[in-house]
């Protein structure tokens, strides 16, 4: 029988001797990773692998244990992943503040090896019963969860029908983005939350005239001026989310899909890290999509062009590490394109 997965922590400390302490109570039963600062554990994090559980001391040069927690707690691709602080700071208002920022519990120092494990071990069993009830209440409200998905692309579609025969485009980079969701770590209700937000990121067009939208030439500079205002547009159509996971993503999505990893895209010239990974993740999922796709402006590039232009834009347009993680992902990513084709339900075909 195949064994179970060993899972992984990741431990950061900026002290050699804590971090040999937690990795020698923990190397028996788990992967365990270690950074001395807070910008390692955060690169380490993001790079595709994530943790299943985070040991993180507060008081760091640099950035502290406060601010990591927070980075990860705010992006939607890695705040499913449980916190506890190891540290000497077990004031009430710091335990407060931790708890605030989304940490699972605190481990005080100096450490004891059995309670590290013993805390290891329930915090761990509470995320897996957690994410078993999640996957529970998924089961039992599915026709809900379709109702709501079916809304919310409907919506999608009512811009993409303005410039686009069947709307299509936002069920399939819909699904492209939930694919390199969960290729990051996303958990799969995180990633299933960006496959119904995803849906969102153009409907902003609505506000944009259709001689722009339909114009078979390249657009003046006037026009491209009012062409960028889409994101905003649809940022504020969105509007105040409220308590709305969905719709706060939604809006993250709808504003910054179109801004570029060098920070030459718009509406606000983001870069690199400062633009939401959400977004950077629809970007590569809207682009794909367009380019494989027929326009009445354009033909449909073939799988390999486009997959040429992810690779020479990775970096300059694209997250360069999404990039490889979506091709990697590209025969499920074809799957999904072969069965929302336009052409197959143009024609009713199977």
């Amino acid at each position: 029988m195949e064994s179970a997965r060993r899972q992984t922590i990741l431990v950061v400390d900026d002290a050699p001797a804590n971090i040999d302490l937690l990795v020698g109570s923990l190397k028996d039963d788990y992967n365990v990773k270690a950074a001395t600062r807070g910008e390692q554990a955060l690169r380490i994090v993001r790079s595709g692998d994530p943790p299943d559980m985070i040991l993180l001391d507060i008081m760091m040069p640099g950035m502290d244990g406060y601010e990591v927690c927070r980075q990860l707690k705010d992006d939607y691709t890695t705040r499913h992943i449980p916190i506890i602080f190891i540290t000497a700071r077990i004031a009430i208002e710091d335990e407060i503040r931790g708890f605030e920022l989304g940490a699972a519990d605190y481990i005080a120092k100096p450490i004891s090896p059995p309670v590290v494990q013993a805390r290891v071990r329930a915090q761990l069993a509470l995320h897996d019963q957690t994410q078993v009830l999640d996957r529970e209440v998924k089961k039992q409200t599915a026709q809900l969860h379709e109702t709501r998905l079916r809304i919310i692309q409907r919506l999608g579609r009512a811009a993409e029908y303005k410039d686009n025969e069947t709307g299509l485009h936002v069920i399939r980079m819909s699904h492209y983005s939930r694919i390199l969701g969960l290729a990051i770590g996303m958990s799969e209700s995180e990633a299933d939350l960006l496959m119904n937000a995803a849906p969102m990121h153009d409907v902003g067009k609505i506000g944009i005239p259709d001689r722009i939208l339909r114009k078979p030439g390249k657009l003046d500079p006037d026009e491209w001026a009012i062409m960028r205002t889409h994101c905003q547009i649809g940022a504020d159509i969105i509007g105040d989310t409220g308590d709305s996971d969905l719709l706060r993503m939604a809006r993250i999505v709808a504003l910054t899909h179109h801004e570029k990893w060098n920070g030459t895209g718009y509406p606000c010239g983001l870069a690199a890290e400062g633009i939401p990974r959400v977004g950077r993740i629809v970007a590569i999922a809207d682009v794909f999509d367009a380019l494989t796709s027929e326009r009445p402006y354009k033909r449909a590039w073939s799988v390999d062009e486009a997959v040429a232009l992810l690779r020479s834009d990775a970096g300059i347009h694209f997250d360069p590490q999404l990039v490889p993680l979506f091709l990697e992902a590209l025969p499920e990513v074809l799957r999904f394109k072969d069965r929302y084709s336009e052409v197959e339900v143009r024609y009713g075909l199977p």
